[in-house]
């Protein structure tokens, strides 16, 4: 069997690039609500899985515990301990993945049509009867403390630490997901239970589905698989109220380069500029060798390794951000150009070579993302949870063509601010201090 899920596999990576996507809507008899792609020609289902709120429900004074909770969803389910369950798993040829961020907990799948049953009543135990078994809530317990140890010693880690908490008030989103040593320490089996029902709920789920089933075969899996699930769980976060002071916040850390993490407010994904947002990001710094920001601050001055910029539209707050890394000596220098670069696309706009260049990234990239059953079913859920139509797969390159030179510039005019730019600095940075931004 495993023979034949390694087969299998090499298959489906061997798959060419593809966005002609075709999803059907299907709900169950007991209302679940799934997209589904048919692909009947590997006998393999690929499942996605998302819970709006993620992290961001843990309740007041137990930051930590739907991350902990979440590590422990595969630790041992009903009358099986995790030995017991990697077992029944591996026996199955199946793979269940569980993982949590600020605004959802993810889970997926992938199992052999022959298994189909079995492995939907194995990840079924996994969701709605984790045991938690104390000596299976220490070991990850301790996973979780270990990692907040090296965290501590993570220079991005500890910008991105003091972004947040300047940015996001008293939000969730101002405190790592993960939890502090003293938050994850207190945290009993009982926070772990009321973080499960607070999350695993039906009025926040969404699935994709990809793979050798038809849309009557699964429905009735669906119910089978989350119908017993609560119907609601806890409140969802409210929005966050952005503040970023504008500024310099400088984080001693013995360390000859340092690392800045720098950003302003952003735009949310349901903006209808924010595709226009989106090329000027890529203009700007969106990662690429030809971006403004790798020209400007790598290739002509030497200040780093590397830059980009990215936005960021979580579903309770948008923010647009960036990072650099430089020698100590120099940070100060590669600040100032990207607060120049940031100024010069704010009263210049872009030029028409670039945005050619852009769409052309942009829209030839897009395919790409789409390598395998998995991603795609991942896609999918993301696409549900932004509101967007079933269609936007078809659609979406549409709209990056439809981006013009005039949308750029009253964009970069109204979302890029390089005097409200908040930089924080880890490391020994010369010649800068914390408080506001140098002339």
């Amino acid at each position: 069997m495993k023979y034949i899920l390694a087969l299998m596999m090499t298959v489906v990576l061997a798959l060419p690039a593809r966005a002609d996507v075709e999803i059907t809507e299907v709900v169950s008899p007991g209302g679940i609500t799934a997209w589904l792609v048919q692909e009947p020609s590997i006998p393999f289902v690929a499942m996605d899985l998302r819970f709006r709120g993620g992290a961001s429900l843990d309740a007041p004074g137990k930051r930590g515990a739907v991350n902990l909770m979440t590590g422990l969803l595969e630790e041992g389910a009903g009358q099986m301990d995790a030995r017991a369950f990697a077992r029944a798993t591996e026996g199955l040829a199946a793979s269940f993945g569980y993982d949590v961020g600020d605004d959802s907990l993810a889970v997926s799948a992938r199992f052999l049509t022959e298994n189909r049953d079995a492995a939907v009543d194995l990840l079924r135990a996994s969701l709605l009867e984790p045991s938690f078994a104390p000596e299976a809530l220490e070991r990850v317990r301790q996973q979780v403390l270990t990692g907040l140890a090296s965290d501590d010693k993570s220079p991005d880690e500890l910008a991105s630490r003091a972004f947040d908490k300047l940015a996001y008030g008293e939000h969730p989103y101002s405190t790592s997901f993960s939890g502090t040593v003293e938050s994850v320490s207190a945290l009993t089996r009982d926070d772990l239970v009321a973080a499960h029902k607070a999350v695993l709920a039906k009025d926040r789920l969404y699935v994709g589905v990809v793979g050798d089933i038809t849309p009557e075969e699964l429905g009735p899996l669906l119910d089978k698989l989350l119908g017993d699930l609560p119907e609601t769980g806890a409140p969802l976060p409210d929005m966050a109220e952005v503040d970023i002071p504008a500024g310099v916040t400088v984080i001693d850390f013995d360390t000859p380069q340092s690392v800045a993490l720098f950003g302003q407010r952003g735009m949310a994904q349901e903006d209808p500029d924010f595709f226009a947002a989106t090329v000027l990001n890529q203009i700007l710094g969106g990662g690429s060798f030809e971006s403004r920001l790798m020209t400007e601050v790598r290739e002509k001055r030497g200040l780093t390794y590397g830059v980009y910029s990215y936005l960021v539209p979580r579903d309770y707050a948008a923010v647009y951000l960036g990072r650099v890394a430089s020698a100590n000596d120099r940070i100060g220098e590669a600040i100032a150009v990207i607060r120049d670069e940031w100024a010069k696309a704010a009263s210049e706009g872009v030029t028409e070579d670039e945005l050619r260049d852009a769409k052309t990234y942009l829209t030839g990239a897009y395919p790409l993302r789409f390598d395998g059953n998995a991603p795609i079913a991942r896609i999918m859920v993301g696409m549900q949870m932004l509101g967007l139509p079933i269609d936007y797969i078809a659609t979406r390159n549409d709209k990056v063509e439809a981006v013009t030179m005039d949308d750029v510039k009253r964009v970069a005019e109204e979302l890029l601010d390089p005097d409200g730019l908040q930089f924080v600095v880890v490391g020994k940075p010369e010649g800068l201090e914390t408080g506001p931004l140098p002339e």
